[in-house]
């Protein structure tokens, strides 16, 4: 039974809620119940940004996620706030580039995806959330990398189109990081 609760947290500008809203659509195109909670600070870009996302077959009750089963982790502050709330076994997803000499839960499972250099590779900063979200795919198994795609597609149109296929490469990067 698919009962996931990820928060996705980083600074406004990272692609934090994309990342929420991508896994959301992706839900109800599958249709399972799912719930989308972003949660802004006072700042827009450089401000502390973070959703909760809940994907389940049985009906969502609350937006509220006091113990995660998954965190990916965009920033240092992010993990400080989050990490105490992972559930023990749970995944812990780091963009390793901006998160750098931390104390580690042992009790957890760690994924270190090095997001940004791995975005400057492919020639665009800006799918760093799009590789850490690969890297989620790849061992959460909840959608596959199509069925992300799939979703992009419908909000990407027009001139956005364009960039589709680095968003691909960027999700395949992020698996093949794990």
């Amino acid at each position: 039974m698919i009962n996931e609760k990820v928060i996705i947290a980083g600074f406004g500008g990272q692609g934090v809620m994309l990342m929420g809203q991508l896994l959301s659509y992706a839900a109800t195109a599958k249709e399972l119940n799912t719930l989308w909670f972003p949660s802004y600070g006072p700042e827009t870009r450089g401000g502390t940004a973070n959703c909760s996302v809940t994907i389940s077959e049985s009906l969502v009750n609350s937006p509220v996620i006091s113990t995660p089963d998954s965190i990916i982790i965009m920033n240092k502050p992010s993990l400080e706030k989050f990490q105490p709330k992972l559930k023990k076994g749970g995944n812990l997803f780091l963009n390793t580039t901006l998160v750098k000499d931390v104390e580690i839960r042992d009790d957890v499972n760690v994924y270190e995806i090095n997001a940004n250099t791995i975005a400057k590779k492919l020639g665009n900063i800006k799918v760093a959330n799009m590789v850490v979200l690969g890297a989620y795919l790849a061992v959460t198994k909840v959608f596959t990398e199509e069925e992300v795609l799939n979703i992009l597609k419908q909000k990407f149109t027009g001139d956005k189109a364009k960039l589709i296929e680095i968003n691909r490469a960027a999700l395949e990067a992020g698996r093949l990081a794990v």
